[in-house]
């Protein structure tokens, strides 16, 4: 760790020393809007590394600033993480310890840090989580829906056919979706999800933690329709979906509907093969067709 007398952090207007850490790699959370939301070991954490490497500096030096730490920011992100990597193995080498955070959340879900822990675990070095807040966790907790079992997805592709194509693989998860999304594409996400997937309960979490959050429930295309209406929101969108009913599942199964395509496919178009499978299956037929269309490029 750093120089003791550097290694403190101030909360609640009080100065607190930070507890040594081991050498290595500290992979740690933190808040996604509410700077509140930071645990007390992530704090001392971050005050007691040798360098805090950020994805982007700016936003992360409103963090350290807020709770008076020093450490030094190092930029991680994916357009240096190439050349970053070797200096950062070199520094963990000679003994040193080293946070890595996000921009805001638990790193590594949607941003490049995964890379390097798995670089450091392969060069035998420790790496030790600090959990803490996820925007995943908070919408699901709130969305109304399903949480005995949830599949996280992130970003679906922003063409709309090739988001239908991974939407219809979906199709058949037994569990509560899980999507990032852009504010100005959740509109148009929606209606493909309420067309391929069928109208499923949804909900649409917004600004989570921060001064306008919002948490809207409805149905895939009472949903889609609102947020066409009154246009692209403002701020990071997390968009939960309802699992398949019981009688669904099994209708929707995507194994089966991939071995009635490809059974198809061998002797008919893939239109024909389209029309056949949905009057086989009664499934939507964009999300047929969208699978047909993937199956018949060769995509898994």
């Amino acid at each position: 760790m750093r120089d003791e007398g550097l290694s403190s952090y101030t909360i609640f207007g009080l100065k607190a020393e930070a507890e040594s850490i081991a050498p290595g790699l500290h992979v740690v959370a933190t808040p996604i809007g509410n700077l509140r939301d930071i645990s007390l070991r992530a704090l001392s954490t971050l005050a007691a590394a040798n360098a805090v490497l950020a994805e982007d500096t700016r936003v992360s030096r409103t963090l350290l600033a807020h709770y008076g730490i020093s450490t030094p920011l190092v930029p991680y992100h994916e357009h240096n993480a190439a050349e970053m990597r070797p200096k950062v193995l070199k520094r963990l080498h000679a003994g040193e310890a080293l946070a890595l955070i996000s921009d805001a959340g638990t790193p590594l879900v949607s941003d490049p840090g995964y890379k390097l822990v798995e670089a450091v675990l392969e060069e035998g070095i420790r790496v030790t989580p600090v959990p803490g807040p996820s925007a995943v966790l908070a919408a699901l907790v709130a969305a109304g829906l399903p949480t005995d079992r949830f599949f996280f997805e992130g970003f679906l592709p922003p063409k709309s056919a090739a988001r239908c194509e991974r939407l219809a693989l979906l199709a058949g998860v037994p569990s509560t979706l899980v999507f990032f999304e852009s504010a100005r594409r959740v509109a148009a996400m929606l209606a493909d999800a309420a067309e391929i997937l069928g109208d499923r309960p949804a909900t649409v979490a917004r600004e989570l933690t921060k001064l306008f959050e919002t948490v809207k429930r409805g149905t895939l295309s009472s949903l889609a329709a609102e947020f066409e209406a009154s246009g692209a929101p403002k701020g990071e969108i997390v968009v939960l979906i309802g699992p398949p009913s019981a009688e669904t599942e099994i209708v929707h199964d995507t194994v089966s509907l991939d071995e009635r395509l490809r059974r198809h496919l061998t002797r008919m178009s893939v239109k024909d093969a389209t029309v056949v499978t949905v009057e086989e299956t009664g499934l939507p037929r964009r999300q047929v067709y969208a699978r047909a269309v993937a199956l018949a490029r060769g995509d898994e």
